[in-house]
């Protein structure tokens, strides 16, 4: 029997929402993960949760040891994965508060390890939705039922990080017609995908980036400040959704990897 079913990757000022825990320590071929998961159970399921960025947030975007947290929750028995994470909006429409179901991501990152796949059998993972249809559906039915105010879909564009977007940048991602911007999702995601792990990405808007017009540069504190305010609302829609996560598989995700290996 697996130790858990349903993984949590926290974001900033989400470090805990699971009682009853046990802390277990699992070894990677990648090294330590970003802290030990935490097991506990919502809604009769079993649910490892990890701070992404570490307990004490000591770990900034771009040094998160994601291929070591991946393979970590998939070494617990963990088949689905829910990524909640503090996101500027780069659209007038998505407000601070909302809630943003992605279901596009742009990758702008340039310094992070973001594959399993280094050889020798050369490995393309299709990538073309790299959200999970079934648990974003979920997300987005529960989250209407409670009354959350939600965006059923949009595109994050993920940068390095650790500093926020100049203002020429931040108007180019709004230009390209994106909403979201982020420094985690990637290559958390992908890295997902190439486990055969269902993923989704719950993007709590805490701030207007600088391209939007008539909003000012933002801070680190307004970030935690806005997602510390939304923290009740998050745990209401976890505890609502995992219940809801069908056990058996019959996504994408489940068989990333038939056909996706070249083998002479």
């Amino acid at each position: 029997m697996s130790a858990a079913q349903i993984g949590v990757f926290g974001g900033s000022g989400f470090y805990s929402f699971l009682e009853s825990t046990e802390t277990v320590e699992v070894d990677t071929p990648y090294g330590k993960p970003s802290a030990p998961p935490v097991i506990g159970e919502v809604g009769g399921r079993r649910v490892a949760f990890m701070p992404r960025h570490g307990v004490k947030h000591e770990l900034p975007p771009h040094e998160i040891p994601y291929k070591a947290n991946l393979w970590a929750m998939k070494e617990l028995g963990v088949r689905r994965i829910l990524g909640p994470n503090a996101c500027g909006s780069l659209r007038a429409e998505v407000r601070p508060g909302d809630f943003v179901i992605c279901d596009q991501l742009v990758d702008r990152t340039h310094d992070r390890p973001n594959t399993y796949y280094d050889g020798p059998v050369t490995t393309h993972i299709s990538f073309a939705d790299p959200y999970c249809a079934t648990m974003r559906s979920a997300l987005v039915a529960e989250g209407r039922a409670l009354g959350i105010p939600l965006h059923d879909r949009g595109t994050v564009v993920v940068v390095e990080g650790p500093r926020f977007s100049t203002r020429a940048e931040s108007a180019w991602f709004a230009s390209a017609g994106w909403e979201v911007i982020n420094m985690t999702q990637y290559p958390e995601a992908l890295l997902a995908r190439e486990l055969e792990l269902c993923y989704a990405n719950i993007s709590l808007i805490t701030d207007y980036d600088v391209g939007v017009e008539g909003v000012p540069p933002v801070t680190h504190e307004e970030v935690v400040r806005v997602f510390t305010e939304n923290n009740e609302k998050l745990r209401d829609l976890l505890f609502a959704v995992i219940p809801e996560l069908p056990e058996e598989r019959d996504c994408e995700c489940a068989k990333a990897l038939t056909g996706a290996r070249f083998e002479a």
